[in-house]
């Protein structure tokens, strides 16, 4: 089987599907992105770049169409030139938003196209409008609105799609939902995994005296994954517990939601907002995998707050430490976490019942190991890639020999999981 690849990043969630296809010598692999970091044996890395930014001119509306178009119209020429050295593919795997999906199936009208999906833009009852200073008009409606069209020129021409949880998969239009199939892209239990005696040293850091760490890991530090609700909630704690260290790791910039202004970033609004003692409080930036897992696993609560949106990596790797998390009572993060059962839930806004949670979590952490299995025993049961590649795979085969549906959808999405968006 030939399989093409398409993501900005490379290996991103194929990772592991493309390793396990590139391992049988009969398969032709071809990875298409804008850079390559590292390198998978038997994958081709085909990297390209966009010729161009949007132009300053075009209509806000548009900013993000345009971006796509770019990028999709960049990547089918870099794909002419595999086809001239005679590569067409059974299957195209592609990320779509991004805009590398949009044309490739004039290329390659033969070959069969699974998209990954990630989120669908609405302007209210989602993500947009969920924190508290938000302040949507009618034009910002519009603009949110029209990010969808190359999300919907990818659903309209892919043979099936993919969508890795339920709450994502329900904020697409039902019309769309007897073509994609909700499935996890999974997380390396062997990797993630439990590790009592773990070093509490990561990077530069030192904490092997620390008799309690609180930890915070994502891509940025913003709003949308609840960043100054969490500063806020570790002040509390590091005033009413002497001995508590607070680890945050990430990058000092806005992954999502509204940028700031250049050289402003809510790392410094949380610094000058609030009388931190700054011994205990560490910034360790983002960190090789080696370190990052030292820290779930070293831990003694991990924290994760998220608007309604796309749910991170990070949530998953937590829970297949066994760590103990405090995590936001909010859509996403309620499809993977009970209450008390594997993890525990506080309101996203009340960071006072968040760090009221979190010092629950602390003083009662020796009774807990039943919390911690039950969070390795969720990730096992439903999220280890080790157990869903070969549905992975098999979805891949499916759609490559025309099989549809596959046998892997479409999944019903569950009652108890309702779209927020108005209909």
């Amino acid at each position: 089987m030939r399989v093409l690849f398409l993501h900005n990043n490379f290996p991103a969630q194929y990772r592991h599907v493309a390793k396990k296809l590139a391992e049988k010598k009969k398969n032709q692999v071809v990875f298409a992105s804008h850079r390559a970091v590292e390198k998978i044996p038997g994958v081709i890395n085909r990297l390209y770049k966009p010729h161009r930014e949007p132009g300053e001119k075009t209509h806000h509306y548009l900013k993000t169409t345009e971006s796509a178009v770019i990028n999709g119209q960049s990547l089918f020429k870099s794909c002419v030139e595999l086809k001239q050295k005679g590569f067409y593919p059974d299957i195209i795997c592609a990320h779509s938003g991004w805009g590398p999906a949009l044309y490739v199936k004039d290329l390659f009208p033969n070959a069969k196209l699974l998209c990954y999906f990630e989120w669908y833009y609405h302007a209210f009852g989602s993500d947009a409008d969920f924190l508290k200073d938000s302040q949507l008009n009618l034009d910002d409606a519009a603009r949110i609105r029209t990010k969808n069209v190359p999300v919907l020129m990818d659903l309209a021409h892919c043979d099936w799609g993919q969508v890795p949880t339920y709450f994502q998969a329900s904020q697409f239009p039902e019309i769309f939902h007897n073509k994609l199939s909700v499935l996890h892209d999974g997380v390396d239990t062997a990797f993630f995994k439990p590790n009592p005696k773990a070093e509490k040293k990561f990077g530069n850091l030192d904490l092997t005296h620390a008799e309690e760490i609180l930890t915070y890991a994502t891509r940025g530090m913003e709003p949308y994954r609840g960043f100054p609700e969490f500063m806020r909630a570790a002040h509390i704690l590091m005033k009413q517990r002497p001995n508590l260290h607070v680890v945050v790791v990430g990058s000092d910039r806005v992954a999502y939601g509204k940028k700031l202004p250049e050289g402003d970033s809510w790392r410094k609004r949380m610094l000058k907002e609030l009388d931190f003692d700054e011994s205990r409080l560490h910034f360790t930036g983002l960190l090789p995998y080696e370190d990052y897992v030292k820290v779930l696993q070293a831990s003694t609560v991990q924290a994760y707050l998220t608007v309604p949106f796309v749910l991170s990596w990070s949530l998953i790797e937590t829970l297949s430490c066994g760590a103990l998390l405090v995590a936001s009572d909010t859509a996403p993060v309620r499809e993977v976490v009970r209450d008390g059962e594997n993890g525990f839930l506080a309101d996203f806004f009340d960071h006072e019942a968040f760090a009221e949670k979190i010092a629950y979590v602390l003083d009662n952490e020796k009774d807990l190991q039943h919390v911690r299995d039950a969070a390795r025993q969720t990730v096992l049961d439903n999220y280890s890639h080790k157990k869903l590649l070969n549905r992975q795979l098999k979805l891949i085969r499916d759609v490559a020999a025309g099989t549809l549906p596959p046998t892997e959808g479409p999944t019903a999405i569950p009652d108890h999981i309702q779209p927020l968006a108005p209909k």
